[in-house]
């Protein structure tokens, strides 16, 4: 079954000069096990492949049920320096709600 990440988590996102940072939180504590198994480093680095130039980190938080994402070289150097519309990654969380996983428990 596919799931749409925004049916099972909540996220947050900005930045740090040229580095992206995006929290997803789990809705509910049982969903979080399937972010865990499901949105990896990989998976996040292959999402935004066409904004990032640097690699992504996964930060687990397992206690409040999130995961934490950073993502380098991702903001066209970040700030004042950036061409883009979204310099500071604030949308960057909405975009990462609609990656699609595959699992097997329903939201």
């Amino acid at each position: 079954m596919t799931t749409v990440l925004r049916e099972i988590a909540h996220a947050r996102s900005g930045d740090k000069g040229d580095i992206a940072n995006i929290g997803l939180i789990a809705s509910e504590p049982e969903y979080y096990p399937i972010l865990e198994a499901h949105v990896t480093a990989d998976r996040v680095a292959e999402h935004f492949s066409e904004l990032r130039e640097g690699p992504v980190e996964r930060y687990e938080m397992p206690n409040i049920g999130a995961l934490n994402f950073v993502i380098h070289d991702a903001l066209g150097g970040g700030g004042v320096r950036s061409l883009r519309l979204d310099n500071q990654g604030k949308t960057y969380s909405a975009a990462l709600l609609r990656m699609e996983i595959e699992t097997d428990m329903a939201p």
